[in-house]
């Protein structure tokens, strides 16, 4: 296994293998004729002391600042990415994927099958794993895990975090104390990468007696136990997170090549919402490390030393997905003319820092099925842009945004600003937009505001803007497909509309990864050209500066981070 990506600026990131079927995976002779057994042989990774100069020192405490807040201690219910970081070290994972290559790799599981529908998935588990209240982890605690993830308990006020991620699940059957045999309803061919998701609404294992508690009850941390190498010491919400080192923890992923407990003794996780704060407290020493660096600031704190490093987010880019069920964004040529009409060289050079990358499909380039779509539907053509317009009776108004019948070409954007270059790019694309007679009018908030006014989606926004993580091609079909999530309020009648529920449903059926690519070819396709259905704007990047007396900080396959690896230095 590689070392964990740590991306230092202006490095070239190599391209991912596909996921399951790779050099590095065992595919072993089934013992029945539905049944295909992995295990995956995981590659030493580079020894952190190796990559710092220096042996790891135990101890100390990492003064951590980012943008965002933890809303509740439960990881199943974190929904940004203060909560994905947080949760990934409280809880652990069925499985590692790999950030470099998309494997697929042991953790909790030492190894799994699969049968040839790509229904059922069976896991053989470590059998040395304990949360930190002691109590075992074993095929009960997966099966318990699983049944409130994907089904919630409204007894509880727990609501289906998972469910998106477990389609069709029916059940999780326990033969033996630890063979977990996870069964669907349909192929679900993404379910192994899911069990090693990192980012929002993840599958974090929580003990029984943190299950048995209601929402509110979770609220409070020492409430949410799982098997991580930190456990919740407290939680001020808007304020800060402390973990503190699990005693006896030594089941890292093997990839990481960490034996034995983490060697910090406590993280505080500081919110720090304004960009010029974090990176002072950062050259004041008053913290260890920011997340969230704004891109001007890349350069100045490389300059005076300060490591900057990131981690390119796989998944659907930050994007506009338009609403198709309200005008004018109902219109196919409205869709595209915003598609062609903004300029991407633009903001590469004026907004977007080398950390990041634009846009050439709604899939991030460094998942694996992606297909450039810059020379087509995501060129730089006004004037094609203009002339769809032209075609489809808008016209020009007095102060340059194009009217029909009487109402002006006002587009309503609903966006969050958790990202720094989020606000930025979107004007530019604004004004860019004015000039083919488009009046982009943004709203741009933080996420408890845009949460509240996405409800109204339906009526009140043309466009909702954000991304989604999941370093899988599936990440189309999950958000795209209206038998799943309807996130471009497709109607009922749209013509086309089964064959792009077909053709988005076929990347769940196969983990070939011909075909896979083959599939994910055409679902960008459908998703980007002829439905029009999205606007890609930027590929995002967890982007962080830190001490030098920092080390080993691990960026995952959805750029979540993980601490266990993580070490200061003596100053």
């Amino acid at each position: 296994m590689s070392a964990p990506t740590t991306h230092i600026e202006g490095e070239a990131r190599p391209r991912r293998r596909w996921p399951w079927i790779t050099a590095a995976a065992v595919v072993v002779v089934a013992v029945a004729a539905t049944v295909v057994a992995v295990t995956s042989t995981a590659r030493p990774q580079a020894d952190p002391a190796a990559v710092a100069g220096g042996a790891p020192v135990r101890g100390g405490t990492l003064q951590f600042a980012m943008i965002d807040f933890q809303r509740s201690p439960d990881v199943h219910a974190g929904s940004n990415y203060a909560e994905s970081i947080i949760g990934n070290n409280v809880t652990d994972k069925l499985t590692w994927q790999d950030p470099e290559t998309g494997e697929i790799t042991p953790w909790l599981a030492t190894s799994w099958e699969f049968n040839d529908a790509l229904t059922e998935f069976t896991f053989h588990l470590r059998q040395d794993v304990t949360f930190s209240d002691g109590t075992p982890f074993d095929a009960a605690a997966v099966k318990a895990n699983f049944d409130q993830y994907a089904r919630g308990d409204e007894r509880l006020g727990i609501k289906p975090n998972g469910a998106v991620y477990l389609p069709g699940y029916v059940e999780t059957a326990t033969p033996q104390p630890y063979t977990a045999v996870v069964r669907f309803s349909r192929p679900v061919a993404s379910f192994l990468q899911a069990s090693s998701f990192t980012a929002n609404n993840q599958p974090g294992f929580l003990s029984l007696s943190t299950l048995a508690r209601s929402a509110e009850e979770r609220t409070d941390p020492r409430n949410v136990i799982g098997t991580g190498p930190f456990v919740y010491e407290s939680w001020q919400s808007q304020v800060s997170t402390v973990l503190v080192r699990r005693q006896g923890y030594h089941w890292a992923p093997p990839a990481l090549n960490h034996e034995g407990e983490a060697y910090l003794d406590r993280i505080v996780f500081n919110v720090v919402p304004e960009g010029s704060v974090r990176t002072g407290s950062l050259t004041s020493g008053t913290v260890d490390a920011i997340l969230d660096v704004q891109p001007t600031d890349e350069a100045p704190l490389a300059a005076q030393g300060y490591p900057v490093v990131s981690g390119q987010v796989g998944g659907a880019d930050i994007r506009f997905d338009f609403n198709l069920s309200l005008a004018p964004t109902n219109d196919i040529a409205v869709r595209k003319a915003i598609q062609l009409g903004w300029n991407r060289r633009a903001i590469e050079q004026t907004v977007l820092s080398d950390s990041y990358r634009i846009s050439t499909s709604v899939l991030a380039d460094n998942v694996e099925g992606y297909v450039d779509h810059s020379a087509t539907a995501l060129r730089f053509d006004q004037a094609e842009a203009r002339r769809l317009l032209d075609a489809a009776g808008w016209v020009p108004g007095p102060d340059g945004i194009r009217v029909r019948d009487g109402v002006p070409l006002v587009v309503k954007l609903l966006g969050i600003n958790n990202l720094v270059v989020n606000k930025p790019a979107y004007e530019s694309i604004q004004q860019d937009l004015r000039g083919v007679g488009i009046d982009l009018q943004l709203t741009v908030v933080p996420i408890p505001d845009s949460t509240a006014l996405r409800a109204n989606a339906l009526t009140d926004w043309n466009i909702v803007a954000g991304n989604r993580s999941r370093n899988d091609a599936s990440v189309l079909n999950l958000t795209y497909n209206p038998a799943l999530d309807n996130t471009a309020f497709l109607p009922a009648d749209l013509p086309g509309r089964d064959r792009l529920v077909e053709g988005l449903s076929r990347l769940e059926t196969t983990l070939d990864p011909q075909q896979r690519r083959e599939y994910a070819k055409a679902a960008q396709d459908l998703v980007l050209d002829e439905f029009a259905l999205t606007n890609p704007v930027y590929t995002p990047s967890q982007v962080i500066a830190h001490a030098p007396t920092v080390h080993g900080i691990v960026f995952d396959a959805q750029a979540r981070n993980h601490f266990v690896n993580t070490w200061k230095s003596p100053v």
